[in-house]
């Protein structure tokens, strides 16, 4: 996928809508909620009525994120001029909101940063070399001439930080600091949004460790870790979620790649996977069906997590030789 970006067309469709969609992809991360957030926040400024909404909601720790009271977990009714759909690869990845989203919208802007994007949609924002979708949301209401208020600038910089991992990825520039320079000018805390968004862990997350690090293998450079319905029951989690500790296996000084194997409660495993520069997970995540980035990618995959497992293994090996 290389760059598309309509800039004109997507700043004349989102002046000449009243109303205005945005979506994001299921089990959001900062990026995705960042990017939602900022983007509905300033359109809001700009005197539009807006809708956010993504499956589920906000995760609990992105609550903190200016606008995040407004988001839908879910869209049983309303017609839209224009949906935005951020931070998703693909049309399926924006589960139950986006198909409801593009059925009543009369048009689609695509804004997204991955290589594995499907190019649906009618307008494009798509920049592969962008860190964060948060990032294209920034120079999108730069094209608009739109003062970057203090609550855009926090949800914006909420994505730059959690996208390039605290700013440790290969695709991190001069430029992306000067990105994160104009969001302090605008008043975004950087040290609470890294704390908070990056860093802090709900004591659940220790309880699920404390059951799942006896699955935690390390062969031939790739480390691995199991979670079961049981493992997420017993930590009172109710999401399928590893809690952060594929970032924390990545950490691993003999790792080259990271992956956690994610029970759901239909059965099927999801993935998430991170690696090292220099091994790139990205396109396996795509032949899984998936997507990412190069150090940052995931899947959902059939079932049971041994069969899961014994599919992905091999690819990984593959990538690590």
């Amino acid at each position: 996928m290389t760059a598309r970006t309509q800039w004109k067309e997507a700043v004349t469709a989102v002046e000449q809508a009243a109303s205005i969609l945005v979506v994001t992809h299921v089990s959001p991360d900062g990026d995705a909620i960042g990017s939602l957030l900022g983007l509905a926040v300033a359109l809001r400024e700009r005197g539009k009525k807006v809708a956010a909404a993504v499956d589920g909601g906000v995760p609990e720790f992105l609550k903190f994120l200016p606008g995040a009271k407004t988001v839908r977990d879910k869209l049983k009714q309303g017609r839209w001029d224009v949906m935005v759909s951020v931070d998703a690869s693909d049309e399926e990845r924006t589960g139950a909101c986006g198909a409801f989203g593009r059925a009543r919208s009369r048009l689609v802007i695509n804004l997204d940063h991955h290589l594995t994007n499907t190019d649906f949609g009618d307008i494009f924002l798509v920049m592969p070399e962008a860190v964060s979708a948060t990032e294209i949301v920034y120079r999108w209401l730069v094209e608009m001439q739109h003062p970057i208020s203090q609550p855009v600038a926090t949800a914006l910089l909420a994505g730059l930080v959690t996208d390039t991992m605290g700013f440790r990825t290969q695709n991190v520039t001069a430029e992306t600091f000067s990105i994160v320079q104009a969001l302090m000018a605008a008043g975004a805390p950087l040290a609470e949004v890294t704390a908070r968004a990056l860093v802090a862990k709900p004591y659940s997350s220790i309880e699920l460790w404390k059951r799942v690090l006896p699955s935690v293998r390390l062969d031939d450079g790739i480390i691995s870790a199991w979670i079961t319905q049981d493992d997420l029951a017993a930590a009172g989690i109710k999401d399928v979620t590893d809690g952060g500790l594929v970032s924390l296996l990545a950490s691993v000084e003999d790792a080259k790649i990271a992956v956690v194997f994610k029970q759901k409660p239909d059965g099927a495993v999801e993935i998430s996977l991170r690696s090292k520069p220099g091994f790139d997970i990205g396109q396996v995540a795509l032949e899984l069906g998936g997507g990412g980035h190069a150090q940052a990618s995931g899947a959902t995959i059939p079932g049971p997590l041994e069969a899961a497992a014994a599919r992905v293994m091999p690819l990984l090996a593959g990538v690590v030789r």
